[in-house]
């Protein structure tokens, strides 16, 4: 197994990164599809939040369906209404349009993330479990860095719509990577212990696990602190600060950098020093940057720079709490590995749509309301991991 982790975690990181590759893509042309429209940045905004809704719905559905029939003929399904919703994005005539198109997009989009971490869990737990999630991470975490600068690159042969025409085929890629170079590591012995009885137990199961939940919630809202800066970042960087789509896609992707960068030394410090260790001192650097630029924002320091250094080191910091939040929630559960993924996904995308769409209605044209509920999130973060990481429950002889 160990020997096959990089293919694991390139084809993994692929089918997940479809997903953001969706999310991302169409940033720096947000400003301009509002024009085109005829909507304002909150309409805009709720084809972000439709996306969110979807991939958090879809994921109850594809995680005991992985349980039950095995891992690819889900996210053979999921892949094809990825591209078909990409097709009727394209096709939008009006803002309402492109939000259903968009709905129906997160709901084939989900299938790679929720699929992809299920497949982790077959394949190992523990530090190990943290390395091939940190190397999918890598590949995962390429998508922000690539995606907005190659949505600007689009709209200079074409205009929006086009961007959703390549994702057509980036769902059409994933599908020829799931077809030929995903092997099934949901064998049929272990199918045949899952039914949909089984699933609701399962999610009773998983919704009576403190443990679980506290950890999942801790990868929710730092997962929405970044949502919140996806779905504001374009209009505060291009339209406050100025910048060019092309320049504004730079900026963004510098944090996704930082993830990546951070990311990577999961697998070694869980080695070194175990992953309840890894995540606390995560939690406290994530916390602490956030919560300063909140604090210089609201003393009026509205500047580029010290928002994408602190943003920076954030991000960084978050790049290796949601990993290792993903390993330890997963650890207990491998039997119900699919559906745990998807419990975990569908809290995750939820939070992620009620923290966007409250940020929304504070949105000033200014950074001031991004920054606040990103510091916010992060404050949440850290309270729950004063709470979760004292807990005993599960075996912590793997996460110590």
């Amino acid at each position: 197994m160990q020997r096959r982790a990089p293919s694991h975690a390139l084809t993994l990181g692929l089918l997940s990164a479809i997903g953001l590759f969706a999310l991302d893509m169409y940033l720096p042309a947000l400003p301009t599809i509002a024009a085109n429209l005829k909507a304002d940045s909150h309409a805009v905004q709720a084809s972000l939040i439709s996306f969110f809704a979807a991939m958090a719905v879809s994921q109850i559905v594809y995680g005991p369906v992985s349980d039950m029939f095995g891992r690819k003929r889900p996210l053979y399904v999921g892949l094809v209404l990825y591209g078909i919703g990409a097709i009727g994005c394209a096709l939008s005539p009006s803002i309402g349009w492109l939000i259903a198109f968009r709905f129906l997009q997160g709901m084939g989009a989900c299938a790679g993330v929720v699929i992809g971490r299920a497949i982790v869990r077959d394949l190992h737990t523990g530090a190990a479990a943290a390395q091939l999630m940190s190397r999918l991470m890598l590949v995962f975490s390429v998508s922000p860095i690539l995606a907005p600068l190659a949505g600007s690159i689009v709209t200079a042969f074409g205009d929006w719509r086009l961007i959703f025409l390549v994702m057509v085929a980036a769902g059409l890629v994933g599908l020829v990577v799931a077809i030929f170079f995903l092997e099934e590591t949901r064998l049929p012995s272990a199918r045949s212990q899952s039914s949909i009885a089984g699933a609701l137990n399962a999610y009773r199961t998983l919704l009576s696990d403190p443990y679980y939940l506290g950890l999942v919630l801790m990868a929710a809202f730092g997962m929405s602190s970044y949502m919140i800066y996806v779905a504001n970042s374009s209009f505060v960087l291009i339209e406050h600060y100025g910048l060019s789509p092309s320049f504004y896609s730079v900026v963004f992707s510098c944090n996704a950098v930082a993830f990546i960068g951070m990311s990577q030394m999961n697998g070694w410090l869980a080695r070194k020093i175990g992953l309840r260790k890894v995540i606390r001192g995560a939690v406290a650097g994530y916390a602490t940057m956030m919560v300063a630029l909140a604090f210089i924002t609201s003393l009026g320091i509205d500047r580029l720079d010290v928002m994408a250094a602190f943003l920076f080191c954030g991000y960084g910091f978050l790049g290796m709490i949601i990993p290792t939040a993903a390993v330890l929630a997963l650890e207990h559960h491998g039997r119900i590995a699919g559906t745990a993924s998807a419990m975990m996904g569908t809290i995750q995308f939820i939070t992620s749509a009620f923290v966007v769409g409250i940020g929304g209605l504070f949105v000033d044209g200014t950074s001031r309301p991004m920054v606040t509920v990103i510091g916010l999130c992060s404050v949440v973060v850290f309270l729950l991991s004063i709470v979760v990481l004292r807990s005993r429950q599960g075996s912590l002889a793997a996460a110590e």
